[in-house]
């Protein structure tokens, strides 16, 4: 990876903080994008010192906010030459219906609209650096959503958050299907992964109740943070994937997505969607 420059958002903790410290132990320039400065900072240090490398990077961002997102990549555009890897890695769950600073529902505004705005807003610059890669961090969380175009942002029905953080990742996986095909031809390749049933924090100090009783009793039971990183290493990395787009990877391996993010009508009502909600 000498040589090349990788984004990781979300890359403060968890499966980002290891996707970064491994992608720096390879050698590549690393573009560490986090939403607190502090957490950040202390995660940059961390990295340089376990990677042995200085070629890290920290900008932070709130993925939730548009204006922020725009701002970020004006940021890279400016700063980097090239782009050979983005891991849109971030993202979140709510327990209750919140609004981020764009009046959109949090968990979408986050985990879909955020990473795809930040990706068609550095398309240029990636296609200018191909071979590259765009990984978006999904989850299995996506397979049996059901999907209410006219409702994606729970303002009729109840807001639940496993539904909420599992229809954000079936619109993930969609647009990365139709991003895939519109890039045919650009040697830029785009897929999703599933990282695995890891022990992150991605419902915060709060989670609902039912995990708070279930997580003490599976927590030995699933993976920890660097085994969640394996996934997006293995994309970000390997040659056997150079020009394989349009996938969905569970263990390394390509794997079914939710019908519904297969379907082109849908996925096209997807994208024509995020496009009006990103005015991109």
């Amino acid at each position: 990876m000498s040589g090349k420059t990788c984004v990781v958002t979300g890359a403060n903790s968890g499966i980002g903080r290891d996707t970064a410290l491994g992608l720096a132990a390879l050698g590549a320039h690393v573009v560490m994008v986090c939403r607190n400065p502090e957490k950040g900072q202390v995660a940059l240090e961390e990295i340089r010192r376990e990677s042995n490398s200085s070629q890290i990077d920290l900008l932070i961002a709130d993925l939730s906010s548009q204006v922020s997102v725009r701002a970020l990549a004006t940021q890279i555009r400016e700063k980097y030459a090239r782009l050979d890897v983005l891991i849109n890695n971030a993202g979140g769950a709510a327990r209750a219906w919140a609004r981020s600073a764009d009046g959109i529902e949090m968990t979408v505004a986050t985990n879909h609209l955020g990473a795809a705005l930040l990706t068609l807003l550095l398309l240029d610059l990636l296609k200018a650096s191909a071979p590259s890669r765009i990984i978006n961090v999904s989850s299995e969380a996506q397979r049996r959503i059901r999907l209410d175009m006219s409702d994606i942002q729970f303002e009729r029905r109840k807001f639940r958050g496993f539904a909420a953080y599992g229809q954000s990742k079936l619109l993930m996986n969609a647009f990365t299907f139709e991003l895939a095909r519109r890039l045919e031809g650009t040697a830029v390749t785009a897929n999703c992964l599933h990282p695995g049933v890891v022990a992150t924090n991605i419902w915060g100090a709060n989670p609902p109740l039912v995990l708070k009783l279930i997580i003490p009793l599976v927590k030995p039971f699933m993976l920890n943070s660097k085994e969640g990183a394996e996934v997006s290493l293995y994309l970000a990395t390997s040659p056997e994937v150079t020009q394989v787009s349009g996938e969905y990877f569970v263990k390394c391996k390509p794997a079914q997505s939710n019908p519904l993010s297969r379907d082109p009508k849908i996925a096209g009502e997807i994208w024509q969607w995020t496009e009006k909600m990103t005015s991109v």
